[in-house]
């Protein structure tokens, strides 16, 4: 897994009228902003900052540690979500698990050891995809996600920005550029649990497509394994369009024994945006050429 990212020296405010331009924006109740890293508001101006103020702003090293629990909590809930709200998305698994069902009661005639064949079966999708699941996060944590300025801020053409309210971290994005198809791919995006609903994941969104459009990019592509219908309902509020969906895709930490292809199984779906090309404009993009000391 390899990322990059240039440090950002933008100062633009993200509100409803500036994000005409960007597919999927519209007036929302909450003020965003994206205040200069290294320009704090002083005590007179913090008291003007209204609670409901949400500031995207790039990562800073003393993120690391509450970027890395939003990321760790938000892959989490995937266990039980691939477990078993990801069964429904699997006929061919369901007619399988139904005939294993079957043949469990023609084998032992017994219909308690029967009735309780499901539950065994949904068990060992548990059982699998916390397996499958916490390795791919430890991979994640022991390659970008262990040092976000490295793999994000450092190179060109990547960056990773955190979104902040009333002083703490409740949400993240990150955007990998790819110069070889002239992409941006969109990454790592996760919001606190606790601050749901408030329109964060789609400002971040919208960052990253902010980004792509300034340095010229053609397009924003992603892929995810989000089995909940809101995630890829946010992608298309967004613009994106579907462009592929895989059901053998490999995650990181997969063995592909046969007992983890019965019990886990994961829907890979991959999306893009297109972008207008615009001339590159100096004054307020973050410029990926600065020089500056890598979905279930």
């Amino acid at each position: 897994m390899h990322c990059s990212s240039p440090k950002m020296v933008c100062e633009t405010k993200i509100v409803a009228d500036e994000h005409d331009a960007i597919h999927g924006t519209k007036k929302e109740s909450i003020l965003w902003s994206s205040p200069p890293s290294s320009a704090p508001l002083n005590p007179a101006e913090a008291k003007d900052v209204r609670k409901d103020v949400v500031f995207i702003r790039e990562f800073e090293r003393g993120d690391q540690e509450e970027v890395r629990r939003i990321f760790y909590e938000g892959i989490m809930e995937r266990i039980p979500n691939t477990a078993f709200r990801g069964l429904w998305q699997q006929p061919k698994t369901q007619f399988l698990y139904a005939l294993l069902t079957i043949m469990c009661f023609y084998m032992t005639k017994s219909v308690m050891l029967t009735c309780c064949a499901p539950l065994i079966l949904m068990g060992a999708r548990y059982y699998y995809s916390r397996k499958v699941i916490q390795n791919y996060l430890d991979c994640a944590l022991h390659t970008d996600m262990a040092d976000i300025d490295a793999y994000y801020m450092k190179p060109t053409g990547s960056c990773f920005w955190v979104a902040v309210l009333d002083g703490r971290v409740v949400g993240i994005v990150a955007a990998q550029g790819h110069e070889d198809e002239n992409t941006v791919e969109l990454r790592r995006m996760s919001v606190d649990s606790r601050y749901r609903g408030k329109g964060i994941a789609k400002a971040l969104g919208r960052r990253v497509l902010e980004y792509a459009m300034r340095n010229n990019y053609a397009g924003v592509v992603l892929g995810t394994t989000a089995v909940k219908l809101a995630a890829h309902k946010l992608y298309e509020s967004l613009g994106f369009r579907r462009t592929g969906q895989s059901e053998d895709y490999r995650l990181p930490g997969m063995s592909r024994s046969p007992l983890e292809r019965l019990f886990f199984q994961i829907r890979h779906t991959r999306y893009r945006l297109q972008l207008p090309l615009l001339p590159p404009i100096h004054e307020s993009v973050c410029n990926p050429g600065l020089d500056h000391a890598p979905s279930i």
